[in-house]
């Protein structure tokens, strides 16, 4: 009995392995080396280069085209790929076989992360807007007598003082839904106001491990230690007022559009709230002490909504159905959208910006395929070795604003220069706040651009462009007077 019961088991666990190699062949090869193509000088390196360039032009002129962003860069991933697997097929080393195939599951798997975070963010977001949050929140700002100046100001601090704690992207897509609640149709302030936002969250976000992914990858690679990302503090503190304050010169101090309606919670409303802190929570645990992925957390925490969305649902029902059998022709039950139908968290989770969402999966593979190709290695190389850590590390947080700054860290990371602390927190400090410099050069602000789209977009961040980059000339130069001991020129040796 023992035997044959010791046998099944030893069954099943050949036909899972089996299975698993079938519907996950890379992990019979993952192990092995992956073997690169020098490609920087082929043919298909410049057409890729090309159709890169190609595809962010239509991005930015998506206000004026009127094409969604996903759309060019998600067919340029697909072709930039193909004609790089078309290259390894042809090889007749079979090493060479399984690149490509490696290659694009990594960069799908950094896809994956952040896809599912997004989802869980955006779905959360939506429920406490569905819930009366933002609305609430506008018209306590509004009774309470702030005006557009100081709102401003509320909605920039909030939104540096959370994203260390929350990550930059969730906390920027947060901070602009009240911008936008309380601005209403004031284009001109809900514009500034998400400027200052993008800016303040990725700012706040440099000085904490888990504040932005960059950071992540800095701290997992073990080159800072947890503590000393928060000698960035003050640079970080720089980075944001530097262009707050002149932007707040151009917003008025006018009272808020005022609203007949009184906003009111519904049902449920502070236990979304309670249950996004919860998540934000378990994201960060998840990493800090589990050493897992944050978007566990995040999954979990959106099962938690979910299952939290099943109470609030049956809870309509059942008032529902007390009202038809009292005879009630009207349905006038506070909490039920549209006064016809109860809750479906379904609903919350179809109002993702899927759009952003695909357009981070375009990114990420046009990326990696340049990557692949051998681009951002060659240019780590040059710059490192040509221009000093210093000038390299600033271009490096300008070429984030471009391209994106995770890629551009990951080819800081891979290349590992010879660097100490205080050369490490400067890319580390300027990789999370160069994205500032352009909407689209950080997540946080592709997403705000989705949630606030027509409002803020690429042309009205660009033309606070010049205050922006002073700001992040005013960190460099904070860290470098500030943190001037730790730059005693010894490697960091991982």
């Amino acid at each position: 009995m023992f035997n044959k019961l010791q046998f099944n088991q030893s069954l099943l666990k050949t036909l899972l392995l089996c299975l698993a190699l079938f519907a996950f062949p890379q992990l019979s090869f993952a192990s092995g080396d992956v073997h690169l193509l020098d490609l920087t000088s082929h043919w298909v390196g410049y057409v890729s280069l090309v159709l890169f360039v190609l595809a962010y032009v239509l991005v930015i002129l998506e206000e004026k085209i009127h094409l969604r962003k996903s759309k060019p860069v998600m067919i340029a991933a697909g072709v930039i790929w193909a004609m790089i697997a078309a290259i390894y097929a042809g090889q007749a080393d079979t090493a060479y076989h399984h690149t490509v195939e490696v290659m694009i599951r990594h960069n799908l798997l950094e896809y994956a992360e952040l896809f599912l975070f997004l989802l869980a963010a955006m779905t959360y977001i939506n429920t406490m807007g569905e819930r009366g949050i933002f609305d609430a929140l506008r018209s306590w700002l509004v009774n309470k007598g702030f005006s557009l100046r100081a709102i401003f100001w509320l909605t920039g601090l909030l939104a540096f003082f959370i994203s260390p704690i929350a990550d930059n992207l969730t906390t920027a897509l947060l901070m602009a839904t009240v911008a936008m609640a309380v601005g209403g149709t004031n284009h001109k302030f809900v514009a500034l106001a998400c400027i200052n936002i993008v800016v303040a969250a990725n700012a706040g976000g440099a000085f904490s491990p888990f504040g932005d992914i960059t950071t992540l990858m800095v701290w997992q690679k073990g080159v800072v230690a947890f503590e000393q990302f928060f000698a960035l503090f003050a640079p970080s503190v720089v980075n944001w007022l530097v262009p707050a304050i002149i932007m707040s010169f151009y917003v008025s101090n006018d009272l808020p559009q005022s609203s007949t309606e009184k906003a009111s919670l519904k049902p449920g409303a502070f236990v979304v709230v309670f249950l996004f802190i919860i998540t934000i929570t378990m994201a960060v645990c998840a990493h800090n002490f589990l050493h897992i992925p944050p978007v566990i957390g995040m999954m979990t925490g959106l099962g938690l909504l979910k299952v939290y969305g099943y109470v609030i649902k049956m809870r309509d029902k059942r008032m529902m159905e007390k009202l038809a059998y009292e005879g009630e022709t009207t349905l006038t039950i506070e909490g039920i959208e549209d006064h016809k139908h109860p809750f479906n968290i379904f609903q919350q989770l179809e109002r993702a910006e899927w759009d952003t969402l695909m357009f981070f999966y375009g990114i990420i593979l046009c990326v990696g395929g340049l990557g692949t190709i051998g681009y951002l290695a060659v240019g780590s190389q040059l710059m490192y070795g040509d221009l000093g850590a210093t000038n390299a590390n600033i271009i490096v947080g300008l070429l984030s604003a471009i391209i994106d700054n995770i890629p551009v860290m990951f080819a800081v990371l891979s290349m590992f220069p010879a660097m100490d602390h205080g050369q490490w927190l400067l890319v580390t400090l300027t990789a999370g706040v160069g994205g500032s410099l352009l909407s689209i050069g950080s997540a946080a602000g592709v997403a705000v651009m989705g949630q606030a789209r027509g409002i803020y977009t690429f042309m009205e961040h660009l033309k606070w462009i010049w205050a922006i980059a002073l700001g992040y000339a005013a960190s460099i130069w904070m860290h470098l007077w500030l943190n001037a001991d730790l730059f005693d020129n010894i490697p960091v040796v991982n």
